[in-house]
């Protein structure tokens, strides 16, 4: 099974060559789930995540934010909303969304999202998130992590596949905010120490997902750093869930336009 987990970058840039450089990479990779965040829908009906899914033959499961407004002061325009999806080749028969915790001054309606896949086999329970950005924020993103800890809890049991966390976390892998969700902090009933699957990538391969070499990173980190993630629990069955590979993706431009200030994460996970 191949898993994708990109932030696409909203409606900022030159976000209508950004679709098609968006679509050319995941039609490139072929892959079987992806969890984006920071996902355009308008008013008018158009959803970028619709629109791939439909380009690509995957089935969506798309949940909006609710407080949109400081992202759309950012681009000037009211009518276009920001969200969380899924792409799946199989489909989806369970969902669920979960508004992320922050004070109100850094409540930009960040939320993740779970999807039950009917993938042959074993349904899969995954899940895709987007944390707050705030340079100062780790406490915020803690609690998060808290929350999204619980929300994987709650929603995957009932199956042999692990879960498959995915998302933009704003924090390196040493974090408090990540380790919280590689370790399972004890006393939590029902939460599970979830693996980072890039601890199976090459050692020599680059990790940054937020990189200086992008040039919608005006003063970005060098060298990159990781903070994008896909993160599995523990195997099931026979392996189920192992991870296999893990690279970046959508690290470069395409047609000379990068797709996203983000890279994207793909892992290959053993299959039923």
């Amino acid at each position: 099974m191949r898993v994708v987990t990109w932030n696409v970058w909203w409606r900022f840039g030159p976000w209508a060559d950004r679709q098609k450089a968006i679509l050319a990479v995941l039609g490139e990779l072929r892959p079987d789930v992806v969890g984006l965040q920071e996902v355009w829908a308008a008013d008018d009906g158009a959803n970028l995540a619709e629109w791939l899914a439909g380009e690509l033959g995957l089935h969506c499961a798309w949940a909006a934010c609710e407080a949109p407004e400081r992202w759309q002061r950012r681009i000037g325009d009211d009518t276009v909303g920001i969200g969380t999806a899924v792409l799946s080749r199989w489909p989806v028969v369970e969902r669920a969304a979960l508004r992320l915790p922050a004070p109100g001054e850094l409540d930009d309606g960040r939320l993740a999202l779970y999807a039950r896949l009917d993938a042959p086999g074993h349904p899969v329970p995954f899940f895709t998130a987007h944390l707050n950005s705030g340079r100062h924020a780790s406490a915020v993103r803690l609690e998060q992590a808290a929350a999204l800890a619980d929300f994987v809890a709650a929603h995957r049991h009932g199956t042999g596949f692990p879960p498959v966390v995915t998302g933009d976390f704003n924090a390196r892998p040493e974090s408090a905010e990540v380790r919280l969700l590689t370790r399972a902090a004890p006393a939590a009933p029902g939460r599970v120490a979830l693996l980072d699957a890039w601890e199976y990538a090459d050692p020599s391969a680059p990790s940054a997902t937020w990189d200086g070499a992008n040039p919608y990173i005006p003063d970005g980190p060098v060298p990159g750093t990781r903070i994008d993630y896909v993160h599995v629990g523990p195997p099931g069955p026979d392996g189920l869930g192992r991870v296999r590979a893990v690279r970046r993706a959508g690290d470069g431009p395409v047609d000379g336009v990068w797709p996203s200030d983000h890279a994207a994460v793909v892992a290959d996970l053993a299959g039923s």
